[in-house]
């Protein structure tokens, strides 16, 4: 059986195929399109894993979609009504999009899947999920648990914007939700605005730039934007925000509060926008820290899954691994609207269909996150010399990648298939050596043109995480930071001293491994810089003329492509 699940028209459109309980492949749109955070109709990826199971869209048994747009028309209107008569102009300027796209919206998605393939019917059926139930069932059906308590936290879906449920076996129950316009994730979307970032794209900046501040706002955060409750519930003043009746997250009298109007995008950062996004970074883990130990209090378990938006922010994740009292935590690596489309496809097989679920003791269902395409050798021969690069495939390979890293330069690797969600974890990454302190500048500077601010994670062979990092546990996905013991790798050192930890072992991901480990022959040092292989506003590379491209506009050094070595 073959579910295809689908997000799309917000931000962040994907696609995944499940063949039963397997997932066979999953992508996001903005891979293939190469706009960031595309949110249109992910043609392109839905086309792409068909092709890579090798059937037509004719095989695929039921379709599904991530939320349920009439419900959250619902809301607009409602929103609207209620805030009238302020906000007309926006409530003209989403309505025609509404009429015309989404609330017809499986009139549209069958017109869509048509044209992928003519022999589909344009009056099929498509299956619905709500928005945070495909996020709860994205976190809790490919865990390794049996039985777990869920937490979703995001901006909104058609009303939640926070849920707590429980999940048992094939079936997952809502307990208790929070409702728009009282929302976590919209409440630190607002301070990425006001700070001059994109929201919905740009929060993890906040995150980073929060290490250079002090916490100088958090009372006031408290005393005038957002009241928590003994259960760990808020509620926000909605007359410091703009995005229920406007077109902007935050408005003047939130800015008459902090003495400031927003910053531009290509204004320097101050010490004081670096103390307002310490300020939000701690009131949302103190709210997040207040909210889950209630749910631990309530409802006592070992296990906590979690997806959202809010969940990729892995400052958090630690707090509430080390201090929530739940025993272990398993995060949906695409934790946002990506993810939503595996949620989905897993909704239907499980709940709708009833189908038995089987888990494997301390192994989740997501193969790594490596679910997107590979591409063979000879592809990737005819894409260097269509660009008239020379190339050597050396007898060893991971020898010759390690020494150029020991020699200070600067790689792109590009091996396997492509991960799904927003980490690069050893396949479509740029690696470098963690020992060199100029790294970190050289990097952001020269090849990602990027803030200087921003920094860089380790990957690090599993065996050694306790040599070099405090409290480190396993953790493949890059979703939490642990405090660094040593200073012989200053590159991945944060201003905190905290680093954002990838471990990798041999089982799960042999061929990063393989590079690592030939880095630590050489040098004595287990772990490497891993980022993202793209630069600043693009999304990461996906096929070889994409990482081509990428090496030739950037000072990257070497580009090691499925086992050959490009030279600048």
């Amino acid at each position: 059986m073959y579910i295809l699940g689908i997000s799309a028209f917000f931000h962040d459109s994907a696609a995944c195929l499940l063949k039963d309980d397997e997932i066979i492949a999953a992508a996001q749109e903005e891979r293939f399109s190469r706009l960031k955070n595309d949110e249109s109709f992910p043609v392109q990826a839905i086309s792409w894993c068909l092709k890579f199971a090798g059937i037509e869209l004719t095989d695929v048994d039921h379709v599904v979609f991530y939320e349920k747009p009439f419900l959250k028309f619902e809301r607009l209107l409602e929103t609207h009504l209620n805030f009238a008569p302020f906000g007309l102009n926006a409530f003209l300027k989403s309505l025609p999009v509404w009429l015309k796209d989404k609330l017809f919206i499986k009139k549209n998605i069958n017109a869509q899947l048509h044209q992928i393939n003519p022999l589909w019917g344009k009056n099929s059926g498509i299956l619905f999920a709500d928005h945070h139930q495909s996020h709860a069932a994205s976190a809790f059906f490919p865990s390794p648990f049996n039985d777990a308590v869920i937490l979703t936290v995001d901006g909104v879906g058609e009303w939640s914007t926070t849920t707590v449920s429980k999940g048992s076996g094939n079936q997952i129950e809502l307990i208790k939700e929070i409702r728009f316009p009282h929302s976590l994730g919209l409440l630190y979307a607002a301070f990425t605005a006001y700070l001059g970032f994109k929201v919905n794209s740009d929060e993890y900046k906040v995150m980073g730039l929060a290490a250079y501040g002090q916490p100088e706002y958090t009372t006031l955060i408290y005393q005038q934007l957002v009241d928590v409750k003994t259960d760990g519930s808020f509620w926000m003043d909605m007359t410091y925000f703009n995005y229920c009746a406007g077109l902007t997250m935050t408005n003047k009298k939130f800015h008459r509060l902090f003495g400031a109007d927003p910053r531009r995008p290509d204004e320097d950062v101050s010490q004081f926008h670096k103390d307002i996004a310490c300020s939000i970074q701690k009131v949302t883990e103190e709210i997040m820290l207040s909210l889950v130990r209630n749910v631990f209090q309530q409802y006592p378990a070992e296990n906590l899954c979690m997806a959202g938006g809010v969940a990729l922010n892995c400052v958090i994740n630690t707090a509430i691994l080390k201090h929530s009292g739940f025993k272990n935590i398993w995060i949906q690596p695409a934790a946002g609207d990506a993810g939503g489309a595996i949620g989905a496809a897993f909704t239907i097989y499980y709940q709708y269909l009833e189908k038995e679920r089987q888990i494997t003791l301390n192994k989740d269902k997501m193969k790594n996150a490596l679910l997107g395409p590979a591409f063979t050798e000879i592809e990737v021969e005819e894409a260097l010399a269509a660009e008239n690069l020379s190339w050597n495939r050396p007898s060893d390979f991971y020898v010759e990648l390690a020494q150029c890293l020991s020699d200070g330069k600067v790689v792109g690797y590009f091996k396997g298939r492509m991960e799904f969600g927003p980490r690069a974890l050893g396949c479509r990454s740029i690696l470098a050596d963690p020992r060199n302190a100029d790294m970190q500048q050289v990097l952001n500077q020269k090849i990602k043109f990027r803030e200087s601010f921003r920094p860089f994670a380790p990957a690090i062979l599993e065996e050694f995480a306790d040599d070099y990092f405090f409290d480190m546990q396993h953790s493949p996905y890059m979703l939490f930071v642990a405090q660094t013991i040593t200073d012989n790798v200053p590159a991945i050192k944060h201003i905190d001293g905290t680093a954002r930890v990838q471990t990798v072992n041999a089982a799960d991901h042999p061929d990063f491994y393989k590079v690592i480990h030939a880095f630590y022959e050489l040098t004595g040092c287990p772990l490497v810089i891993n980022t993202s292989f793209n630069v600043m506003n693009e999304p990461v590379v996906c096929s070889p003329q994409d990482a081509i491209r990428c090496f030739k506009q950037t000072n990257m050094d070497v580009l090691a492509i499925e086992g050959m070595l490009v030279y600048k």
